[in-house]
C-alpha cells in the first residue's frame, strides 16, 4: 500500500450496507485506512451498481458513477445471507471484525442470526452500526427510509425553495442526498467514538443511526430558531433567515452570492457599490435592523447588482473583504484554481473521483484501492477463511 495517512490501519470493517448512507460511512473508514469487506447480493450486488448512466469500465465490468462515488477502498464478496451457508460465512467474518455496518429493515437480520445480539455474543468487541430510515423504535421504525422522503418528513424541504408567492414557490429537495450523506457522517463519528471507548472497556457498542434523526439534527439554526422563538420557519429562497444581505442577486450577466456577515462589511459594501449613504442609514445600521427592514433593503441592493457583471463585482468586492462568490457549474468547480490546488480530484485505479476532504499532516487520507467489481475478492476471501479461522488478509 502507499505511504498515505492510514490512522485506522488494522481496523476491520464488515459492510453489509447498500445504496448511500452505509456505503458512505464504509468509504470514509476505508479512506482512513480500515480494511473494509463489502458483502453484496449474488448476481445483482449493491442497488447502485445499476444506477447509470454514466458508466465506468468495459461492457463486461460496467460500474455506475453513482456506485463509484461511495465504494472506494473496499473488497467485495457476494454472499446470500438467506442461506445457512451464507449466514455462517458472515458470522465467521463478524467474529474477527471490529465494525459491522448494516442498513436492513428493523429486525430483518435476526431471521438469519445476524442481528446485533447474536453477533456481539459471538464477538463482544464488535461495534455494530445499524442504519435505518426511522430508527430501531417508535411507530415508524418498520418503514423503509429514502433520502427524498426524509428530506420531506424531516423539515428540510419546508425551508428549501422559493418564498411563497414568488415564481416556482414550492418545496424543493437539496440537489444531493444530504439525509443519506449526513447519516453516513454521523455514523462514522459514532463508530470512531466507540472504537476509542473500546480501548478502555474492551467491549463494542450497538449504534442506532436513523436518517430522520440525522436530518432533524441537521436543521441546526432553523430548528433552534423555532424551539427558542416559537415561530415556524418558512422558505426564503436564497435569502438567510438570520443575516441580511446574505443571498443570491442577479448581475448584468448572471448571478452572484453576497454574504455580508457583519455591520462593517455592510458599510464597506455600500461604499464600494457607490451608495455610502445607505451604509449610514439608521434603518440598516445593524443586522437586526436590516432583518427588520429586509423588504426595503433587498430591492435596493438588487438594483445595484444588476449594474455590473459578476466578474466586475468579484473584482470589486473580493479584494476588499466583502464576502461574495460566483455560482459555478461542476466543470467550473473542478477547474477552480483552489479546487485544483487542493487536489480535490483524484484517480483511484484510473477512476476519476472526488477526494475525501480531510488532510492529516498535509496529506489526504484516501484509499488507493478502487471500488470493487461484484465479488471481485470473493474467491480469495473464501479461500482464506477455509484455510484459517481469521480475518482474510487484504494483501
Amino acid at each position: 500500500m502507499s505511504g498515505l495517512p492510514r490512522p485506522l490501519e488494522g481496523v476491520r470493517v464488515l459492510d453489509l450496507s447498500r445504496v448511500l448512507a452505509g456505503p458512505w460511512c464504509g468509504q470514509l473508514l476505508a479512506d482512513y485506512g480500515a480494511d473494509v469487506i463489502k458483502v453484496e447480493r449474488p448476481e445483482v450486488g449493491d442497488d447502485t451498481r445499476t444506477w447509470g448512466p454514466p458508466w465506468w469500465g468495459d461492457a463486461a465490468h460496467q460500474m455506475s458513477a453513482y456506485y463509484l462515488s461511495a465504494n472506494r477502498g473496499k473488497r467485495s464478496i457476494a454472499i446470500d445471507i438467506a442461506t445457512s451457508e451464507g449466514a455462517a460465512l458472515v458470522k465467521r467474518l463478524a467474529a474477527h471484525a471490529d465494525v459491522l455496518l448494516e442498513n436492513y429493515k428493523v429486525g430483518q437480520l435476526a431471521k438469519y442470526g445476524l442481528d446485533h445480539v447474536a453477533l456481539r455474543a459471538l464477538n463482544p468487541r464488535l461495534i455494530y452500526c445499524s442504519i435505518t430510515g426511522y430508527g430501531q423504535d417508535g411507530p415508524y421504525a418498520p418503514a423503509a427510509g429514502y433520502d427524498f422522503a426524509i428530506q420531506a418528513t424531516g423539515g428540510l424541504m419546508s425551508v428549501t425553495g422559493e418564498k411563497d408567492g414568488t415564481p416556482g414557490s414550492e418545496p424543493q429537495k437539496v440537489g444531493v442526498a444530504v439525509a443519506d450523506l449526513s447519516t453516513g457522517l454521523y455514523a462514522t463519528t459514532a463508530i470512531l467514538a466507540a472504537l476509542h471507548e473500546r480501548h478502555r472497556t474492551g467491549r463494542g457498542r450497538w449504534i442506532d443511526a436513523a436518517l430522520l434523526d440525522a436530518q432533524v439534527a441537521m436543521l441546526a439554526n432553523q430548528a433552534s430558531n423555532y424551539l427558542v422563538g416559537g415561530k415556524t420557519p418558512k422558505r426564503m429562497g436564497n435569502a438567510h433567515v438570520n443575516v441580511v444581505p446574505y443571498q443570491v442577486f442577479k448581475t448584468l450577466d448572471g448571478h452572484i452570492v453576497l454574504a455580508v456577515g457583519n455591520d462593517g462589511q455592510f458599510q464597506r459594501f455600500c461604499a464600494l457599490a457607490g451608495h455610502p449613504a445607505i451604509g449610514a442609514d439608521a434603518r440598516f445600521a445593524t443586522n437586526a435592523l436590516r432583518i427588520q427592514h429586509r423588504d426595503e433593503l433587498a430591492p435596493l441592493i438588487a438594483g445595484w447588482m444588476r449594474e455590473r457583471t459578476t466578474a466586475q463585482w468579484m473584482a470589486l468586492l473580493e479584494p476588499n473583504a466583502v464576502p461574495c462568490a460566483p455560482i459555478l457549474e461542476l466543470p467550473e468547480v473542478f477547474r477552480h484554481p483552489q479546487v485544483v490546488a487542493r487536489g480535490m480530484k483524484v484517480h483511484t485505479g484510473g477512476m476519476p473521483m472526488v477526494a475525501p476532504p480531510m488532510r492529516l499532516d498535509g496529506e489526504r487520507a484516501v484509499s488507493d484501492r478502487p471500488a470493487p467489481r461484484l465479488d471481485e475478492q470473493g474467491a480469495a476471501i473464501r479461500d482464506a477463511l477455509a484455510r484459517a479461522d481469521a480475518w482474510p488478509s487484504a494483501e
